[in-house]
């Protein structure tokens, strides 16, 4: 059975989605250490997660359509929101700040929902079929993605 892109990249996003939870979790404990790795585990595989979609799965969307604007255009965007929210996050977790550090992760959780919801009902769908060809060598590709 092959695996779709909305299949595939759910679970990316479930990831994502478990880290920034931990991250949550171990910051409202008011414990810095203990944020440490979830809160670095949640940026890391954000980060990983645009970088993906930005410079693999997008290029190949908008070879194949002829179009660079469109969904990958506004997901770029809120992509570029999501990467503020995190050097955010990372800032505020290296001065200390727990507090600031749940307020900027709220933010984030809302647009991140928002996001992935248009990006699994709307995106990746249209990725299944327009790049049908494609599809197998991309997620292998992106599964082999660095870690």
């Amino acid at each position: 059975m092959t695996t779709s892109f909305v299949q595939q990249l759910h679970q990316e996003h479930q990831e994502c989605d478990q880290a920034f939870a931990e991250a949550e979790v171990a910051a409202l404990k008011g414990r810095l250490d203990a944020a440490k790795e979830p809160v670095e585990k949640c940026i890391h595989l954000n980060r990983r997660h645009f970088e993906i979609e930005e410079t693999l799965l997008f290029p190949a969307f908008e070879a194949a359509t002829g179009s660079q604007g469109g969904p990958t255009q506004v997901m770029r965007m809120e992509h570029e929101q999501m990467k503020a929210l995190l050097q955010r996050m990372e800032t505020a977790f290296h001065e200390g700040d727990l507090t600031q550090l749940a307020r900027v992760g709220e933010t984030l959780m809302i647009l991140m929902q928002q996001h992935n919801l248009k990006e699994e009902n709307m995106l990746y769908p249209m990725m299944d079929q327009v790049l049908a060809p494609q599809r197998e060598k991309l997620i292998e590709e992106l599964k082999n993605y660095p870690r």
